[in-house]
């Protein structure tokens, strides 16, 4: 089993993998990862999404892992999605969500049209992790109007094809052009990934 820590996750390769890995990091991830490392992307979305918000409920948080992001907008009627049903059962114990979604973001999502007003995502756009597949599937299952406040790696951003991705969605007029945010993600790492930064996307479905 790889050892479960940063360099590792971006190195992921599969779903299968992805799921024995996460399997194996649910239980110490919030301790391991983001408090040791300062961890601050969550907070960050939880902030913008807030700020910007206008009864955009209810939400989905997507690759929501151990529910860091439910966390920050307690309160909130949320939703978790992952594809790992351990750090699903770690969220669940955090009391904010109201429903625990174990799936597969780059397939269908055995979700209704139309059924959320707001997706927020921490984490999930980056090495070794989603792309832009999954996009067709949020726009389907979200109302017009709509507020997405997502993380990207800059570096994933262009190695995976969001910009042209996203450039086709708002050339299609499927959603407002994108507002993006620069953030660091971390505020106590001292390794290479100390001063790492990353992009919050910020747009509507319309």
């Amino acid at each position: 089993m790889t050892k479960p820590d940063l360099d590792s996750a971006y190195a992921l390769g599969g779903k299968e993998e992805t799921r024995e890995f996460y399997k194996a990091w649910a239980e110490t991830y919030d301790q391991t990862f983001a408090q040791d490392r300062g961890y601050r992307s969550p907070a960050e979305v939880a902030r913008r999404f807030r700020a910007a918000a206008d009864g955009n409920e209810p939400v989905l948080d997507v690759g929501a892992g151990t529910g860091l992001i439910g966390q920050e907008m307690a309160g909130t009627r949320i939703d978790a999605l992952d594809l790992s049903p351990e750090m699903l059962e770690v969220a669940g114990r955090k009391g904010v969500y109201r429903n625990l979604i174990t799936a597969d973001l780059t397939g269908p999502l055995d979700i209704p049209d139309a059924s959320y007003g707001g997706v927020v995502s921490s984490g999930t756009f980056t090495h070794g992790h989603v792309g832009p597949v999954c996009l067709p599937e949020l726009m389907r299952i979200t109302r017009p109007g709509a507020l997405f406040v997502c993380t990207v790696i800059p570096a994933v951003y262009d190695s995976a094809g969001f910009g042209s991705a996203l450039a086709q969605l708002v050339a299609g007029a499927q959603i407002t052009p994108i507002r993006f945010h620069d953030f660091a993600i971390y505020d106590k790492a001292d390794d290479s990934h100390g001063d790492e930064h990353g992009l919050i996307m910020e747009f509507h479905r319309l």
